[in-house]
């Protein structure tokens, strides 16, 4: 894996589990709001929305550079759109990163004994 596929993993990992939390938000806000005088749906409304755009935007960016298949790049989009799904989406991403990064030294280690 090249620097800038792990760049873009990274980034749709670092935004996805607060896209989740400010999903939760505005569902809390949604039922404050029925049930209350208190109105906070706007503001999180928007929140959510920036970062919601940011993780397809990543989202988008990390299916192409990683290559995914249609059914990893609907999986993770998916995700995206179920309250609680960031907070897999992320555990996912970091899991993958990390088996690429194992993977990345597992092949530079054969390198460095031969050229020394």
């Amino acid at each position: 894996m090249d620097l800038k596929t792990a760049g873009a993993l990274r980034r749709l990992r670092l935004i996805s589990a607060p896209e989740a939390v400010s999903f939760l938000l505005l569902l809390v806000c949604s039922v404050l709001k029925r049930t209350t005088d208190f109105n906070a749906v706007p503001a999180m409304g928007m929140i959510h929305g920036v970062l919601f755009i940011l993780y397809v935007l990543f989202w988008a960016d990390s299916w192409r550079r990683a290559r995914w298949g249609w059914q990893r790049g609907a999986l993770y989009f998916v995700l995206s759109v179920l309250p609680t799904g960031g907070f897999f989406a992320e555990r996912m991403l970091r899991r993958e990163c990390e088996a690429s990064v194992l993977a990345a030294r597992a092949a530079q280690t054969p390198e460095a004994a031969v050229g020394a």
